[in-house]
């Protein structure tokens, strides 16, 4: 997975643990392994929802201050609506 750069230090450390994501399918698996931001990441889960269904914690867990600035980096491939279906992506650093 690539991370923005303004977020990758946050990945490497473990404060970001969840990300958005926008995707017509899944680039991931659950349970494998993929180099990122300097440090290997373990995906742990992977849901799709409305965006409407991303929590506060997701929120905070993604490194985002707000949901409209969560809404506006996870829309780089298109606009989110609260009923866009999005990817959620749960993560720690192995």
């Amino acid at each position: 997975m690539l991370f923005s750069r303004d977020l990758r230090e946050r990945v490497a450390g473990g404060e970001v643990t969840v990300s958005i994501r926008l995707w017509s399918r899944p680039q991931v698996k659950e349970g494998c392994r993929y180099r990122t931001a300097g440090v290997v990441i373990e995906i742990d889960s992977i849901e799709v929802l409305p965006f409407s269904a991303v929590t506060d914690d997701d929120v905070a867990a993604s490194g985002e201050a707000d949901r409209e600035s969560l809404r506006d980096r996870a829309a780089h491939a298109g606009p989110i609506g609260d009923n866009t279906l999005v990817h959620r992506v749960e993560f720690h650093v192995v």
